[in-house]
């Protein structure tokens, strides 16, 4: 059981070292408690959302200030307008403390909402309720990282996914962060987006595996030059290792993940090799090319597209129907496109209990937050943030490519010889 195992020289027989150990880091995902207001595919809709919520949250300020602090409770005397905020998480706590908010532009950040689904994010410790150690991880706009996100304890299901972008809690469930690279804040910067106690500037780098991790694994393969980097993509690679998932899937459902080292040098760097061409495929999914599936209305670079931002334009993708037999080689994209000779293979690619193609589909769509009547419109970010009305539709033919080449490299990996 790894629950039990120790973490020495594999040739001692002692094969297992918990993640938290290789790690120097690990975080939460960001959790906001009210998520309508802090994401949106559209950066000026979400700083208006935010400006509305944030003009609402000062308004009860100032009100409880001037006569509530002393004849109520709190909690019942704001006013739960639905339309205007979410009072959820500990938002009251920081009105209770007099605590105004104001729009700050420069929190609005790019972030990583669902598998393959990028998003704004408004990153602020106060309108978020856990920004946990991602400011240790993504300590500025434009600091670069990666991060290998898995299933937290209690998750249905185990699932390990890379991003590069700060990721939601919810990204993959109960998600737990392992960072590539740790932040350490010197103050440097007080134009940072953490000012106001979230931290200081991008301050130094340094690498987010362990020094012990290094050593446990350099032990354990002497003859070996290996890096932090290394280890970093081993684990990554492992992860994915079908026999892995079913060897350990009892603990995996109950703690966080231990790491066995394989007998063979050889092995390892299979792992490590595998790992770094999953991290490059979840990362740079958007670089993908795209799988060439039939357009049933015929060749899309040859039609006369008078408005691509109408033409283009997603609602909801559906799958194809004969009768009530759902046909998933077939999505209706809407009235003017259907993509036809989708390989069924493809959707063996799950992540976070969905396969990656679903999410796609899920995401890239318009949605309406019933609570707020917030409209959240995907097609805002193929505009306004890729300057491609296709984006989409395209983002759909990539994502089949990284789950066709990720299936292949997993079913490549060695045996788990441990």
């Amino acid at each position: 059981s790894p629950t039990s195992a120790s973490s020495h020289d594999v040739s001692q027989g002692h094969e297992i070292i918990a993640a938290f150990m290789i790690q120097a880091l690990r975080s939460r995902g960001v959790t906001t408690s009210r998520d309508a207001w802090c994401y949106n595919s559209s950066s000026s809709a979400l700083l208006k959302n935010v400006e509305t919520t944030i003009n609402f949250y000062n308004s009860e300020l100032a009100r409880w200030e001037a006569f509530g602090s002393e004849a109520n409770a709190l909690e019942d005397f704001v006013r739960v307008d639905l339309t205007q905020i979410s009072w959820g998480g500990d938002i009251l706590k920081h009105l209770s403390r007099g605590e105004a908010l104001s729009v700050d532009p420069t929190r609005v950040v790019q972030s990583v909402y669902r598998p393959f689904f990028k998003s704004w994010l408004y990153f602020d410790r106060i309108l978020n309720n856990r920004i946990y150690q991602m400011p240790k991880m993504f300590p500025s706009a434009e600091a670069s990282n990666r991060v290998i996100m898995v299933s937290g304890v209690g998750a249905k299901t185990f699932t390990p996914f890379m991003v590069d972008a700060i990721p939601c809690l919810d990204l993959i469930e109960k998600g737990q962060c392992y960072p590539l690279t740790v932040y350490d804040d010197d103050g440097s910067s007080s134009a940072s987006l953490f000012d106001e106690g979230q931290g200081g500037g991008e301050g130094t780098g340094r690498h987010g595996v362990s020094d012990a991790g290094l050593a446990y694994f350099s032990n354990a393969y002497p003859r070996e030059k290996i890096s932090k980097d290394d280890i970093f993509y081993y684990v990554y690679g492992l992860l994915h290792s079908t026999e892995y998932r079913s060897l350990y899937g009892d603990s995996l459902s109950k703690e966080l993940p231990r790491i066995p080292c394989v007998k063979q040098a050889e092995d390892f760097w299979r792992f490590t090799e595998a790992g770094r061409a999953l991290a490059d495929l979840h990362v740079n999914y958007e670089c993908a090319d795209p799988w060439p599936v039939t357009i049933k209305e015929g060749d899309l670079r040859l039609a006369d597209i008078k408005n691509p931002k109408t033409f283009y334009r997603v609602t909801k993708m559906k799958f194809a129907k004969s009768g009530k037999e759902v046909d998933k080689t077939t999505v209706v994209y809407n009235a003017n496109i259907t993509m036809q000779d989708i390989p069924l293979e493809a959707y063996d690619y799950v992540v976070n209990d969905r396969s990656a193609l679903e999410w796609v589909m899920e995401r890239q769509a318009v949605k309406t937050d019933k609570a707020s009547g917030i409209v959240n419109d995907a097609n805002r970010y193929a505009i306004e943030g890729m300057d491609n009305p296709a984006y989409p539709l395209e983002l759909f033919q990539r994502v089949i490519t990284v789950s066709m080449e990720t299936l292949k490299i997993v079913r490549g990996l060695p045996a788990l010889d441990i």
